[in-house]
């Protein structure tokens, strides 16, 4: 009986002690997690590398068989195709630094269960099993650190191909854990064998997991994998997918409308629709789509994980050599405004994206248009010392206008893709509510002649007031057409001729979309079923819209009639979450003061602003 006693106080004591346990692996000591993750905090670019043996048919990655599209016995034939005979690791890792990326992630084992290293637990590996006959990962692995690069390991939670592994396809399972406990229990010492292999191997400074949807916490045992690994390395980052045992968020392959709420997070991106090397996927994003979004996650507060995908014989697709050398051009010019910076100020005070240096003493301001008259951003309490153009030699002209800071950037200053400005202050910056200066009918017929620069600010005030949902011509003679625009009296030419035509946007219009979904103005028709967006200066790349339901029925140009194409990146055929919609505005279509681009909608505007979560399909 005293037996019984002690073993039942030592099973309570046990499950106390496992309960400790699990929460102190979800909540470490808040300065110390701090500590740890302030590399990542401050890499900002990371490069995501899927190389296995679906590079051979460039097919999806272990995806192919798991929903039947091909056999397993099938998929598995490409081992014989896996050879890794042009690969250069030190190449690689020389391109990733020049990429501007301080960090790299590879996949060390896919969900197909092939390893890139020799893993003494068994398993399928590159080295016994294709004809590559080595292991590719620690080559990798030294050359990242002999260009002192953080190191970043892929690992997948499932393996399909294992024998003791309870799926194997979407329609087959071998066994429900139910039923056979103790095979469930072979394959936890596999998998977490396979981990201790590689943190007493390579002691990578990263581990991003993957497919923990497939089992819960306590089936993956990711409190105790967390302390395991943490054991071998207590400041290894994890990535959220071991069950929310991990360090940071993982939305992928869509950008957050909304700033996570999440201290940390890396959107994990392809640079066309395939993370491995597909060679019939022609689908690329342009540099200039990727320096953007870039841009965008930095100024959330965010990381990118940009993915490439080598062929079977290890070299790196040219497409995607070419975008990581325009990338690196770019994140070299601009660095100060990238590397250790924090998320930038608020959406509404500037229509685009920004960072802020730690102190707050150096505001970044991402410009996405050329030749605009002013870059304005509002709600600026401290006083601007100086404004440089980040790259160049070149110094901005700066004034302020009420609430409103505008700055003239020199046209020689312009960069190709992405235009950067640097606003110092003395002290940290501090802001106020970035309030609209409300533009008034009585004030569009009282001011006079205005100069391009003035008449420029006016019109642009006018988008930010109809996007805001105070309309001055509401309630006016003002038809659709802008045939009686005279009868408005407006004092400037420029002014009037801009009203009369884009009448149709200012007719009956309600307020724009909330901020986040473009880097611009909006407005929406009385029926909220056109979209209008304002588009200032000239675009260095196509116009784009975030978390848009809507399917685009017609996009035209505003006064002028010209129809125009669009091209969707990122959606997901399965997923309800919207791509990015892309419109090219060719340069002679633009006017001189703000374009509009309208966009019939199929049917009320509807807008996607969720959490952006992991991929669980492909």
């Amino acid at each position: 009986m005293m037996v019984t006693k002690c073993r039942l106080w030592l099973l309570v004591l046990f499950a106390l002690s496992g309960n400790f346990c699990f929460a102190q692996s979800k909540k470490a000591n808040p300065a110390q997690e701090a500590d740890k993750m302030q590399w990542f905090g401050d890499a900002k670019l990371g490069i995501f590398i899927h190389w296995g043996i679906y590079a051979v048919n460039g097919i999806p990655e272990s995806w192919s068989f798991f929903n039947n599209y091909i056999s397993h016995e099938d998929y598995m034939k490409q081992l014989d195709g896996f050879t890794a005979a042009n690969y250069q690791p030190a190449a690689w890792a020389k391109l990733i630094k020049e990429s501007g990326a301080r960090y790299a992630v590879i996949t060390t084992k896919h969900h197909d269960g092939v390893a890139l290293w020799d893993s003494k637990m068994g398993g399928i590996n590159t080295q016994k099993h294709t004809p590559a006959k080595r292991d590719v990962l620690t080559p990798f692995v030294e050359a990242l650190r002999k260009e002192n690069l953080k190191t970043g390991f892929y690992y997948s939670l499932p393996d399909w191909s294992h024998a003791d592994y309870d799926v194997f396809t979407r329609t087959k399972k071998r066994y429900t854990l139910a039923q056979e406990p103790r095979r469930w229990k072979k394959f936890l010492h596999y998998y977490q064998g396979q981990l201790r292999e590689l943190s007493k191997t390579y002691n990578p400074d990263l581990y991003w997991f993957d497919g923990d949807w497939e089992h819960s916490a306590e089936e993956w045992e990711s409190a105790k994998v967390r302390d395991m690994l943490l054991g071998y390395n207590q400041n290894v980052i994890l990535n959220s997918r071991l069950n929310h045992y991990g360090d940071y968020a993982t939305p992928e392959q869509g950008v957050p409308v909304v700033r996570p709420q999440d201290p940390y997070w890396e959107l994990c991106l392809t640079m066309n629709d395939s993370w491995g090397y597909s060679p019939h996927d022609r689908h690329y994003k342009s540099p200039n789509q990727i320096i953007r979004t870039f841009a965008d996650c930095i100024s959330n507060g965010g990381n990118l994980l940009l993915d490439i995908g080598p062929k079977p014989d290890g070299t790196i697709p040219e497409e995607q050599v070419a975008i990581l050398k325009e990338l690196g051009r770019w994140t070299g010019k601009h660095a100060d405004a990238i590397y250790g910076t924090v998320a930038g100020i608020p959406e509404g005070h500037y229509h685009g994206n920004s960072t802020l240096s730690k102190d707050r003493k150096t505001l970044y301001l991402f410009v996405e248009h050329q030749g605009a008259e002013s870059v304005r951003v509002k709600g600026l309490a401290t006083p601007v010392k100086e404004v440089k153009v980040v790259g160049t030699n070149a110094v901005a002209s700066y004034e302020k206008q009420g609430n409103t800071t505008y700055m003239q950037v020199p046209a020689q200053a312009y960069d190709a893709q992405l235009t950067v400005l640097a606003l110092f202050f003395e002290e940290p910056l501090k802001l106020t509510l970035p309030e609209q200066t409300k533009v008034e009918l009585t004030t569009l017929q009282q001011t006079g002649k205005l100069d391009n620069v003035q008449r420029n600010r006016t019109i642009s005030q006018l988008a930010d007031n109809l996007q805001a949902g105070h309309n001055p011509f509401q309630n006016t003679s003002l038809q659709a057409d802008g045939t009686d625009v005279k009868q408005l009296k407006l004092a400037d030419a420029g002014v009037e001729r801009w009203v009369r035509k884009h009448a149709e946007t200012l007719y009956k219009a309600s307020p724009g979309l909330p901020a986040g979904h473009y880097e611009g103005a909006t407005s929406l028709s009385a029926d909220r079923q056109t979209l209008y967006l304002f588009v200032e200066g000239k675009p260095t790349g196509p116009i784009a819209i975030k978390g848009l339901k809507n399917k685009l029925q017609r996009i035209r140009v505003v006064g002028n009639g010209t129809l125009l194409g669009h091209e969707i990146f990122n959606k997901q055929y399965w997923s309800d979450i919207p791509g990015i919609a892309y419109i090219d505005v060719p340069h002679e279509l633009l006017d001189d003061d703000l374009t509009v681009i309208a966009i019939l909608l199929d049917r009320p505007v509807e807008l996607y602003r969720e959490e952006i979560k992991p991929i669980e399909s492909n």
